[in-house]
């Protein structure tokens, strides 16, 4: 622990952001595991977090180096166990009132680097009228989540919750996933029977919450760059959201919508955070036990529920099946 709370330190301190403080202890606290898609957080040697591939596995698809795509985003909410993802769009098998359908969008940049130089890539995910439901809260609003370099914030628009901010710091070790970030996940030859057998499914428990990724098993040309070699294209991201009520999540699943390679615009993008935060933003108080001193949602004063926030993940591999 001691070694971890160094390295961290020393990371955010090379970075100059933030100063030796109070804020240290908080920024250990939103230093999420991720089982290796976002940061290097419980996986030891490196291989830990690599998922071991049998020799009759489908080669690993990748993301192109930028990109933009719309999505469909379903919270199911009842059936989940009896019809698990990925799912088609809408999901077969479940019935309109088994879930609740929203929009949103997300934007992909590998070759960006920070002005402060801290890590490498951005990614942004505009979620519209409905939030990403994976915290003990409500999640009727729009918000986003931007990752520019290491660094991850977490924005909220004009039809946020009264009280809470416009933007707040969500880590300072969360960076984008890589083009072969697909290398941490287990392929799962189950669920690759899905829609058909048209599909390449990774999916792995991480000592509760589900995380997972479906690519279209056949590669195809980009709509945008016809130029560029055909490749297989993302079906969709299918996770664990927050089964309390609210947000009565317990599966979502990102279904995309229009998958190309366009490079994000930064002024539509990346340039919200600059605009919308202050230089030193807030920390976020989402989970539970983010913020112990002032706990300012009013769910989060409530006992936290074992098993399912994302911020107290176990061992990949360990929890449901």
């Amino acid at each position: 622990m001691l070694g971890l709370t160094a390295a961290l330190l020393a990371a955010c301190t090379s970075s100059g952001y933030p100063p030796p403080g109070p804020r240290d202890d908080a920024a250990e606290r939103h230093y999420y595991n991720t089982g290796g898609v976002h940061n290097n957080k419980d996986c030891g040697p490196p291989n830990n977090c690599i998922a071991p591939r049998k020799p009759t596995d489908p080669t690993d698809p990748a993301f192109p180096q930028w990109w933009t795509s719309e999505w469909t985003m379903y919270r199911v909410f009842r059936n989940e166990d009896k019809f698990p993802p990925p799912y088609s769009s809408p999901p077969t098998g479940l019935k309109p009132d088994d879930y609740e359908v929203s929009y949103g969008a997300s934007y992909y940049d590998d070759s960006y680097v920070p002005a402060d130089g801290d890590g490498r890539g951005a990614m942004m995910e505009y979620y519209d009228k409905r939030c990403l439901p994976i915290f003990p809260i409500k999640n009727d609003f729009s918000c986003s989540f931007v990752s520019l370099g290491n660094k991850a914030y977490f924005l909220r628009y004009s039809d946020r919750p009264p009280g809470t901010p416009a933007c707040c710091q969500f880590s300072l070790m969360n960076h984008p996933p890589r083009r072969d970030f697909i290398k941490h996940l287990p392929y799962d030859p189950a669920r690759s029977l899905h829609l058909g057998g048209t599909i390449q499914a990774y999916a792995q428990y991480m000592g509760g919450p589900l995380f997972g990724y479906a690519f279209e098993k056949t590669a195809k040309p980009d709509s945008y760059d016809p130029s560029a070699p055909p490749y297989r294209h993302p079906q969709s991201f299918f996770f664990s959201g927050d089964p309390g009520s609210p947000p009565d999540a317990p599966i979502v699943s990102q279904n995309y919508r229009n998958f190309r390679m366009q490079k994000p615009d930064p002024a539509k993008t990346w340039a919200q955070v600059p605009e919308m935060c202050t230089p030193r933003p807030e920390w976020c108080c989402l989970f539970t036990g983010d913020c112990p001193e002032r706990e300012t949602e009013p769910s989060l004063r409530a006992a936290p529920r074992p098993g399912s926030q994302w911020n107290k993940l176990g061992k990949p591999g360990e929890g449901a099946k």
